[in-house]
């Protein structure tokens, strides 16, 4: 598989207002990320892992060091053009959804295409195959505050995907459904990594990240340690997931 995302030796330091304190989020953060894959990261809550998706979103740059997807630096791209790089190239889920509640359905998925200009005729005949297959077909016409946690989230994954992104990043998508949703969104991360789109998932939730094909973890800032799933079960993966977070807790 090629390279698709390639972090090197990024590191954040933030400044704290008073008393001109800083924080460093992430020390030294090193990782590949190879077209196809699925991808877990986790930590405790304050080890950084939300700031690593950020800083990959391009909604924020590390202090020093280097971030590439598909060879492109991104710490090299400007401000004003960030945006349109992420239409084009990233698509986005998370915790809370981020549906805007005075669009249908449909127009909250075409959202993206919109903003990039796309012809009409294609992007009508995209949302329906998505909302095919995200079983959200029936719900087009509908408004976000009318549906259901997971089918708001569903609802999401499409948006994110109606662009043909090269990484899906997704920051705790699970946390705000009950277990029976969060499982059926899992099955559908799972469906389409396996048509072949590449996934990074910030999450807390041990039984989210069996759900991946590795699962990379952050402690004091650097990627402490990652396991591959290879051929376990779901659950021999999360047993290991579970107890490599049990590890990284304070003695």
């Amino acid at each position: 598989m090629e390279e698709l995302l390639k972090v090197e030796h990024a590191r954040k330091v933030y400044q704290s207002r008073f008393k001109g304190v800083q924080v460093e989020a992430l020390k030294d953060i090193q990782l590949e990320v190879k077209q196809g894959e699925y991808t877990a990261i986790m930590g405790e809550s304050g080890s950084g892992k939300s700031t690593l998706l950020n800083m990959i979103a391009t909604l924020d740059k590390p202090t020093s060091g280097h971030i590439y997807l598909n060879g492109d630096d991104l710490t090299q791209i400007k401000d004003k053009q960030a945006a349109a790089f992420r239409r084009e190239h990233l698509g986005f889920v998370f915790q809370d959804f981020n549906l805007l509640d005075t669009l249908s359905v449909k127009d909250n998925i075409l959202l993206p295409l919109v903003l990039s200009k796309k012809d009409i005729k294609q992007m009508k005949a995209k949302v329906q195959k998505l909302a095919t297959d995200l079983l959200i077909d029936s719900l087009l016409e509908k408004y976000p505050y009318e549906l259901s946690g997971g089918q708001r989230q569903r609802v999401a994954v499409a948006r994110a995907l109606i662009t043909e992104p090269d990484l899906l990043l997704a920051d705790e998508p699970t946390g705000a459904l009950d277990s029976k949703t969060s499982d059926q969104l899992l099955d559908t991360f799972e469906a389409i990594n396996q048509n072949g789109q590449t996934i990074l998932m910030v999450t807390h939730s041990s039984l989210a990240a069996s759900r991946a094909k590795r699962v990379l973890f952050i402690k004091d800032g650097i990627v402490y340690h990652q396991l591959y799933r290879g051929e376990l079960s779901k659950q021999a993966f999360l047993e290991k997931i579970t107890a490599t977070m049990t590890s990284l807790l304070p003695r």
